[in-house]
C-alpha cells in the first residue's frame, strides 16, 4: 500500500487552508461536529456556492455532472481538510453530495439527473435535500418503517412521518424511503426510494431540538402528499437494495470526516494544555494529560490510515464489503473518547454555553461532547457495524 500523496493532494491541502483562512472569521471552530455551522443558514449558503465555485463540493463527480472528475484519494483528502477547517458549506448540503448525488447516478434516470445533479454540484439553495429514513418505530430495524406510497395514476400518494430529519427546515427536497408493498414475505422487500418536493401540500415540518437547545433535527409528517411517478427512484418494491448502496457510499466519508475533526480537535486541546496553568505548572507538563493526549494523537493517526486504505483498495478494483463499517466504528469511538478527555482536561468549563464569556476554546469541547452521540447513531449505530463486520469479514452467520 502507498499512502504517499501526489501532487494535485499536496497542492488541494495548500489551497484549502489558503481559503479557509481568508473565508471563515478570525475565530472561527467549526467541525463538523460543532453545531456552529448550522446557527447561520445564509452564511452556510455563501460558503457552499464558493466551494462549488472552486470546483471542490462535487470534485469528484464526473465533469458532465458538475464535477472535475477528481481521484478518489483526492476526495478523501479534501474531505479530511474540509472537516479539519470546519468549513460550514460543505455539510449544508452533505445528503446530496454525498449519497443523493452518486446514488442519482446509479439508479436514476437521465431526467432526474439532469433536473438535480446541476443544483446540488451548483450549492444553490434549491440543491438543499434531507434524508427521510427513520421513524418512531424504525431506526436501526429500518425495515420495520410504516410510511406508504400507494400508486395512483400518475403519482404515488404519501402517508407516514419521518424522525430525527436533518436540516429538513431548509431543504428543498426530501430523499424518501417507503413501504410500496404491505404484503412483501420480508419487510425488507416492498421498500421503494422517492424524490420529494418539501414544498409540496401536505408535508409539515416540526422542529426538535437537540439536548443543548439547537435546531437540527425534525419531525416531518407526510399527510396525502402527491408524488409524480416520475420521482420513484430505481425499481419499485428494490428501495431495500439501492438503500444498502446509499449507506454505503455515505459511511465511505465518515473516516476522512472523523479524520479532520479529530485532529483540529486535538491540536487545539494540546494548545490549551501548553497555554493553561493549575496548581502552579501548565497542563502540558502533568503526565495524566500528556499520556492521554498522546494516547489520542495515536488513535487520530490510525484513523486517517483507515481511510487511506480504504480508499486505495478502491483504486485497486477491490469491492470494499466491511470496511466502511469498520471505519465508522474506529471514528466514531475517536470523537467519542477525544470530547471525553477534552472535557475532562477543561474540567468545569467544557459545561460552559458557547455563547458564555466564560467558554473556552470557543464551545468547541462542549459541542464535541453533544454532538457524539447522535454522530454515532447516524449511518449506522455500532452494533449494526459490527454485525456487517462479522458477517463480511470474519465469516460469522448473521446475529437477526
Amino acid at each position: 500500500m502507498d499512502f504517499k500523496l501526489g501532487e494535485k493532494e499536496k497542492t488541494l491541502i495548500e489551497d484549502i487552508a489558503k481559503f479557509a483562512k481568508k473565508e471563515l472569521p478570525e475565530d472561527f471552530v467549526g467541525t463538523h461536529l460543532i453545531d456552529q455551522e448550522y446557527r447561520d443558514f445564509e452564511f452556510e449558503i455563501s460558503m457552499s456556492k464558493k466551494l462549488a465555485q472552486k470546483g471542490w463540493l462535487v470534485m469528484s463527480w464526473p465533469k458532465e455532472y458538475g464535477g472535475q472528475g477528481a481521484s478518489l484519494m483526492e476526495q478523501t483528502v479534501y474531505e479530511m481538510e474540509i472537516a479539519y477547517w470546519g468549513i460550514p458549506g460543505a455539510w449544508m448540503g452533505i445528503s446530496g453530495t454525498q449519497w443523493v448525488g452518486p446514488c442519482l447516478m446509479l439508479f436514476g434516470t437521465e431526467e432526474q439527473k439532469r433536473k438535480y445533479l446541476p443544483l446540488i454540484a451548483a450549492g444553490e439553495r434549491d440543491g438543499v435535500w434531507c434524508t427521510g429514513y427513520s421513524e418512531p418505530n424504525a431506526g436501526s430495524d429500518l425495515a420495520n418503517l410504516q410510511t406508504r406510497a400507494v400508486r395512483d395514476g400518475e403519482h404515488y400518494v404519501i402517508n407516514g412521518q419521518k424522525v430525527w430529519t436533518s436540516k429538513a427546515q431548509h431543504s428543498r427536497w426530501c430523499w424518501l424511503l417507503t413501504r410500496t408493498d404491505a404484503t412483501a414475505a420480508k419487510k425488507h422487500r416492498g421498500l421503494s426510494l422517492f424524490i420529494v418536493d418539501m414544498k409540496s401540500p401536505g408535508v409539515t415540518v416540526n422542529p426538535i431540538l437537540n439536548y443543548y437547545g439547537r435546531h437540527h433535527f425534525n419531525e416531518v409528517f407526510f399527510d396525502n402528499v402527491r408524488v409524480l411517478a416520475s420521482n420513484l427512484v430505481g425499481e419499485e418494491n428494490k428501495g431495500w437494495y439501492h438503500l444498502m448502496q446509499a449507506l454505503a457510499f455515505e459511511r465511505r466519508s465518515v473516516a476522512p470526516l472523523a479524520y479532520g475533526s479529530s485532529k483540529r480537535l486535538l491540536e487545539i486541546l494540546v494548545d490549551y494544555a501548553k497555554k493553561t496553568q493549575r496548581e502552579g505548572k501548565s497542563l502540558n507538563q502533568i503526565p495524566a494529560v500528556r499520556h492521554r493526549l498522546a494516547e489520542m494523537a495515536i488513535d487520530v493517526e490510525v484513523v486517517k490510515l483507515f481511510a487511506y486504505q480504504f480508499t486505495w483498495r478502491v483504486t485497486q478494483g477491490a469491492i470494499p464489503a466491511y470496511e466502511s463499517s469498520r471505519n465508522k466504528i474506529m471514528g466514531d469511538d475517536v470523537l467519542r473518547r477525544l470530547a471525553i478527555s477534552g472535557a475532562e482536561i477543561l474540567g468545569v468549563y467544557s459545561q460552559v454555553d458557547p455563547d458564555s464569556k466564560w467558554a473556552r476554546l470557543n464551545g468547541a469541547i462542549q459541542g464535541a461532547y453533544l454532538g457524539f452521540p447522535g454522530n454515532m447513531i447516524a449511518a449506522g449505530t455500532a452494533e449494526v457495524e459490527k454485525s456487517i463486520i462479522a458477517q463480511f469479514r470474519l465469516g460469522l452467520p448473521k446475529s437477526y
